[in-house]
């Protein structure tokens, strides 16, 4: 059985060699039923096993879990074999490391310490799944913002406003600057009709934060202090051989202040969230040890 075993690993190791009438899904299949019907003594925990070597299986499952979607039938076999002759190569390698490094204690427990963290992640993680409440009110996520502004500072300015892009041919650029600048609810309106006809790029963000480079790096401002100087002004039109520029500011976060609150939410619902999940393991640490000591489990030599 063992020969057989050899193989079949053989063959699909070497399924480039194989003649044409083997590269097809029922060769594969019968390939992988006898490598199968030989180890029927053997259990293998539910899975399928497609190779075996030196008392090492590599199961279909593992296979299935790195097969690229779409492959043809020939571009499949391929793959496998490629993937099998990995697993043997790593196999004998590791087989080889193991039979000629001693049992090292300092290994060991490198490997159950190891084995150990995994352990208790998972363990956390379940726990967190469990008992720790997923939702958090909006009022708690503001009173831990007011309480920890120096978390939440700005990187670079953050700027509310509208940006349009135009060429340089298009109609009316002189009542463009007005409404523009403006920024009453009238002008934008204008401004958003006209941009549908005649803008290559509008943006408008009067009700949510963008950061500022961003907003510059579409624009030709050939400025050391770019940013500063777009804070200051606040309208902003600049062109080059093509386009017209427009840029205004309504609102501005500089660099290094406390981000407003709407544009960092989702990180302060994150730390609120990570700051939760260590209180809670630690309590669940604590009451641990509290039991363990009033049941006279801990003892001191």
């Amino acid at each position: 059985m063992r020969i057989v075993h050899g193989l079949a690993l053989h063959l699909r190791v070497n399924v480039n060699t194989m003649p044409t009438k083997l590269h097809s899904p029922l060769a594969l299949t019968a390939l992988l039923l006898l490598l199968v019907a030989c180890h029927e003594d053997y259990d293998h925990k539910g899975k399928t096993p497609i190779a075996e070597l030196q008392g090492y299986f590599l199961y279909r499952e593992d296979l299935a879990s790195v097969l690229p979607v779409g492959l043809n039938s020939d571009d499949s076999i391929a793959f496998a074999g490629r993937f099998i002759r990995n697993w043997a190569e790593e196999t004998l390698l590791y087989d080889k490391a193991r039979r000629n490094i001693p049992d090292d204690d300092e290994l060991n427990t490198l490997v159950e310490n190891y084995r150990r963290a995994l352990i208790l992640h998972a363990y956390r993680q379940e726990l967190i799944r469990q008992k720790l409440p997923e939702q958090v009110s909006e009022d708690e996520l503001q009173a831990y913002y007011n309480d920890n502004q120096a978390l939440f500072t700005a990187d670079s300015g953050l700027a509310k406003g509208l940006f349009l892009k135009v060429p340089l041919t298009a109609p009316d650029i002189n009542r463009v600057r007005r409404w523009y600048s403006a920024g009453t609810p009238e002008a934008i309106d204008h401004i958003e009709k006209y941009q549908m006809q005649n803008a290559v790029g509008y943006d408008y963000f009067y009700d949510n934060w963008l950061p500022l480079s961003d907003l510059l790096a579409r624009m030709p401002i050939d400025r050391a202090d770019a940013e500063d100087y777009v804070a200051r002004t606040r309208n902003v039109e600049v062109k080059d051989d093509e386009f017209h520029y427009f840029l205004s500011i309504v609102d501005y976060c500089p660099a290094g202040q406390v981000a407003p609150y709407d544009y960092v939410r989702s990180q302060v619902l994150e730390t609120l969230m990570n700051v939760k999940q260590v209180e809670f393991i630690e309590k669940v640490k604590a009451d641990l040890y509290e039991r363990a000591v009033n049941k006279g489990n801990l003892k001191y030599y």
